[in-house]
């Protein structure tokens, strides 16, 4: 079932905007300007959600299954009124809130963080911190985030507003768990091909993450990462998203997912030539074999999952049927 783990080759798209169809998450936060946001759910449909805001870089990002799925710029709090740093749980989710303490101003989509009125919702974005606390978020952003979350969910807030910016907190794999706990993912050392965490239940929603630019295949589970390998990937460019069916003929096949800017691959077939453009140590290989089914997703992207360490020889096997 692996053999169609690698997706025909496309041009990349690498913009943001209210209504971008950039999924380079990891490379298109920098550029959003004020009011910009990227919403990819279908990367993965499934597992536990996580918000990460950026105090210092204005901008949040959203984890399923451990896994961006969007990124938006934000405005929070004003100095005197700056929010709060820490790991929350959504407390109360309103659609439709007004402010009991600012002249009954609308706070659309609000989940509250604090009883005291930190919450999460729509605002205005100046592009600076403007708020009374909360996070404000762009309209139709902060309605697609209420769709997917659920009281009792994490939100992790870090950084400090006005910091100069030396990395953003956000990439393509959540930098915390969904307990907002530090999340457990290393580059491999020299010595290793691949490595698989036992420790991690067999069952939940998969979803396998390829990076072009670090060669490297990760595995992740209910939002923590099971698995990690180096991989050969040639004549690759752009980002796609697959998910894996079983057909009439009870046979597998991954379909392409037509997400934005992406929407003419729709339930189209892989290319049977993109089979052999992946390559995995054997014995990484066996184990993705093993556990691949009726729902696991696909993403390639361009973005880097954090591998640091020089490539070495490994036993190889091609991706095959």
């Amino acid at each position: 079932m692996t053999g169609a783990l690698l997706l025909p080759a496309s041009p990349a798209t690498a913009q943001g905007s209210k209504v971008s169809s950039a999924l380079e998450f990891a490379e298109a936060a920098e550029g959003l300007a004020p009011g910009d946001w990227v919403w990819a759910p279908e990367i993965a449909p499934a597992g536990p959600v996580t918000v990460l805001v950026d105090l210092t870089a204005q901008l949040a990002f959203v984890y399923r299954n451990g896994v961006n799925i969007g990124v938006s710029t934000v405005s929070t709090g004003k100095p005197g009124h700056e929010t709060p740093t820490g790991v929350f749980q959504i407390l109360q989710k309103d659609a439709d809130h007004r402010s009991s303490t600012y002249n009954n101003a609308p706070m659309y989509f609000q989940e509250r963080l604090t009883w005291d009125g930190v919450a999460l919702h729509a605002g205005g974005l100046p592009g600076y911190p403007e708020s009374h606390g909360c996070v404000h978020l762009p309209y139709n952003f902060a309605k697609e985030l209420f769709q997917i979350t659920s009281i009792g969910g994490t939100v992790v807030v870090t950084g400090r507003a006005g910091a100069p910016i030396r990395t953003l907190a956000g990439g393509v794999l959540a930098p915390v768990d969904e307990l907002g706990g530090t999340a457990t993912h290393h580059a491999l050392a020299d010595e290793e091909n691949w490595e698989w965490d036992h420790r991690v239940p067999d069952e939940g929603p998969l979803s396998i993450i390829i990076s072009t630019s670090d060669q490297r295949v990760v595995v992740m589970r209910n939002g923590q990462e099971v698995g990690r390998s180096r991989a050969v990937i040639e004549d690759h460019v752009g980002t796609h998203v697959a998910t894996m069916h079983r057909g009439p003929d009870g046979k597998a096949h991954w379909v392409l997912i037509g997400v934005l800017g992406h929407e003419a691959e729709a339930n189209h077939a892989l290319d049977a030539m993109a089979l052999h453009r992946l390559r995995l140590p054997a014995g990484f290989y066996d184990k993705l074999r093993e556990r691949i089914e009726e729902g696991t997703t696909v993403l390639v992207t361009s973005a880097s999952v954090g591998a640091h360490n020089s490539g070495r020889p490994m036993t190889l096997m091609a991706a095959t049927d």
